[in-house]
């Protein structure tokens, strides 16, 4: 009897362990007649059970066709930071982020008080385990681009430095990097189209803390006028091989390297719809049991937040995960993931609940 008791146990532990724990949505910053957006441009870092992200903060104006941040009044960069892997948030507003003057995001203006920025004298390191880096353009098209970093996990950033345009006619930098070594980074940026749109994925690498670049690679075809390739989210599967997912006009496709960066082939899609009113770009994590997990916004209703799962390194993916579908209009997403030391993932992004309502800055603590 003792020991089918014990069975019974087990056999119930076991299901009970198989039952999926319905994702745990917090606000991480909001704010009446405020506009609270796109993490994925700024990045999220994680030490442990301490998380920053960082978004844009301006003025709520609504509009049904653009996003609704008022264009007149100067946005600004601020962080968010935890202490208990997301669960409470407090803000911050380092003055060392204050971008250059005059400077613009997607055409909004910024405020000012910021630094012009200036060549990087290198000595960056990278291996330093409170560094952060985050890359910021001005026009979405040609840039100009720069970058920041930081030593004490975002309290104070050094910066910003000039990030080349490597013979393009410009360059948008969103952050997306690579720790390759104390002084090895590899970079993946959005140039410019050849007519001067927005994107075209490369791949760039610094061998001397950031005093010099390199460009490797350039990810896939260049779009068509129809098209582009902006935005990408890259992981290491080991020293040679590397995928990175990239955002089209309305899906998102995967491409891999297996020469570190040197040459690209078309992976696989993982997310064949991201919805209308332009898609959303992907979040890729290497979870630490070696799967993939993809995040994105979904713009078409229901409007709201999902991911995908890859049991075998991208080349195929698991149906959606619905982690939420109350948004109440598109202007949402810009995901960012990290995996906690508990193995739940916190995924970061910018939401809302009604249309004509404040923008804000939300999360998701799920498992996968």
């Amino acid at each position: 009897m003792k020991t089918l008791l014990a069975s019974l146990s087990l056999i119930l532990a076991a299901r009970a362990a198989d039952v999926p724990v319905p994702p745990k949505n917090i606000i991480v910053y909001r704010e009446a007649k405020r506009f609270a957006g796109w993490p994925a441009n700024h990045g999220m870092w994680i030490w442990g059970n301490e998380i920053v992200v960082g978004f844009e903060r301006g003025y709520f104006q609504f509009n049904d066709q653009r996003h609704s941040i008022d264009w007149d009044r100067p946005a600004e960069h601020v962080l968010a930071r935890s202490l208990d892997g997301g669960a409470s948030w407090s803000l911050e507003h380092p003055d060392s982020l204050k971008p250059p003057p005059g400077s613009k995001v997607a055409n909004v203006l910024t405020e000012s008080g910021g630094k012009v920025p200036v060549d990087c004298p290198g000595g960056i390191d990278f291996t330093n385990p409170n560094f952060a880096l985050t890359a910021r353009m001005e026009d979405v098209n040609i840039g100009p681009s720069r970058f920041y970093y930081t030593y004490d996990r975002g309290k104070t950033w050094s910066g910003p430095y000039k990030i080349p345009n490597f013979g393009q006619l410009g360059i948008a930098a969103r952050t997306d990097y690579l720790i390759d070594g104390p002084r090895q980074m590899t970079m993946f940026l959005t140039a410019a189209k050849s007519d001067g749109k927005q994107g075209h994925v490369i791949c760039v690498r610094t061998t001397d803390g950031a005093k010099t670049w390199t460009i490797i690679s350039f990810i896939g075809p260049e779009p068509g006028s129809d098209d582009k390739a902006l935005m990408p989210s890259s992981v290491r599967l080991s020293a040679k091989s590397i995928v990175t997912a990239i955002r089209h006009p309305s899906w998102i496709e995967v491409y891999r390297s297996d020469d570190d960066g040197a040459t690209w082939k078309y992976w696989s899609k993982p997310v064949p719809d991201t919805g209308a009113h332009n898609g959303n770009p992907p979040s890729l994590v290497k979870l630490r049991d070696g799967r993939l997990v993809i995040t994105y916004g979904y713009r078409s209703a229901p409007y709201g937040i999902r991911a995908r799962l890859s049991a075998d390194e991208g080349r195929t993916w698991s149906a959606e995960i619905v982690l939420r579908n109350d948004g109440g209009a598109w202007d949402l997403g810009y995901t960012r993931s990290v995996q906690r030391p508990d193995g739940k993932v916190l995924t970061v992004y910018y939401f809302n609940d009604k249309e004509d309502t404040e923008r804000y800055i939300g999360a998701t603590i799920w498992k996968p």
